[in-house]
């Protein structure tokens, strides 16, 4: 369906990025959804292992590809897997494109679907690992604080996810030096055997990192969920116990770090969507900031950015 409706668009050469996570048979599944549009005449960039989701967005951006797919659950329960699509912007499709490709979806027969040529088919991984990893690091926004505080002790578990090899390269890259990592005590994994969930917002999937914290006194935890697009964060307080934030005061704290220092930011904006903390919007007002509010998913956000070419996203 999605390889119909691309066709349709009306011209030549298209390109399409496929990335997976750890879930169950992702890679199975992706290999399938890469040989169905090379079958189709369409050139696939497939990952050669799991990656974050922000990684599919950038090959589709700097690949010049006209869509990507993911396949991944995100934080959901271990029996699931899904198959999200994005367009040439590097965000979840919206309407009309997604109505579309449904459409084009329950027309196709399953004899009509066409397999068998891989002969359209990239493998792509370290080189494009190299680029994204170069292009992050232009956006830090403030490397003195990272140089002045490099040593606070963290650590990171990737929760059987595919943040296990990008998250630690990019603190480390970032100038931190005393990152401890998870990846060998809960390794990618479909079938997350040491968490109930693997939604990282829950302290219970936070645990294993916190007993690590508390073994060697680390300041800050973060974990990452399956698809490494979701993240929790517990912080060691003054009495030695550790205090879980939530999604909004992550999203809070970030946004008023980003706010107060990206000085002289020509039309500096925000954007929350609607089931995000009203603190993001006091903090925006507080400091003469533009702050839109959209729907829930990123594919909202990314369609301000798109939209707002007058300002600068922060």
């Amino acid at each position: 369906g999605l390889a119909n409706y691309i066709l349709k668009q009306g011209g030549s050469d298209y390109k399409v990025a496929i990335g997976y996570d750890s879930r169950n048979n992702s890679d199975v599944f992706s290999k399938a959804a890469a040989e169905i549009l090379s079958s189709n005449g369409i050139k696939v960039y497939l990952y050669d292992d799991i990656h974050p989701i922000s990684l599919l967005s950038y090959a589709v951006r700097s690949l010049g590809c006209i869509a990507g797919i993911v396949v991944t659950a995100s934080h959901n329960p271990k029996e699931y897997n899904g198959y999200k699509v994005y367009w040439t912007d590097g965000a979840q499709v919206i309407p009309p494109h997604d109505k579309n490709i449904i459409d084009e979806v329950l027309k196709v027969k399953p004899e009509e679907v066409k397999m068998g040529d891989a002969s359209k088919i990239t493998i792509i991984g370290k080189d494009i690992e190299d680029k994204y990893m170069n292009d992050l690091m232009g956006y830090l926004v403030n490397p003195d604080i990272i140089k002045k505080h490099h040593d606070i002790k963290i650590v990171y578990t990737p929760i059987h996810g595919s943040g296990y090899k990008m998250v630690p390269m990019a603190l480390r890259k970032a100038g931190f030096t005393n990152l401890t990592t998870l990846e060998g005590a809960q390794p990618p994994d479909g079938n997350f055997p040491t968490v109930e969930s693997p939604n990282p917002e829950n302290p219970e999937a936070l645990q294993i990192a916190v007993n690590k914290a508390k073994e060697i006194g680390a300041e800050l935890v973060m974990g990452t969920d399956p698809d490494c697009d979701r993240m929790g964060c517990a912080l060691l307080t003054k009495d030695g116990s550790y205090m879980y934030l939530t999604g909004n005061q992550i999203g809070s704290i970030m946004a008023y770090y980003l706010i107060t220092n990206k000085k002289n930011i020509k039309n500096p904006y925000i954007v929350k969507t609607i089931v995000t903390t009203e603190l993001a919007r006091a903090i925006a007002d507080a400091n003469n900031v533009k702050i839109y509010d959209v729907l829930t998913g990123f594919k909202w956000i990314a369609d301000v950015i798109e939209r707002d070419k007058e300002g600068t996203y922060l």
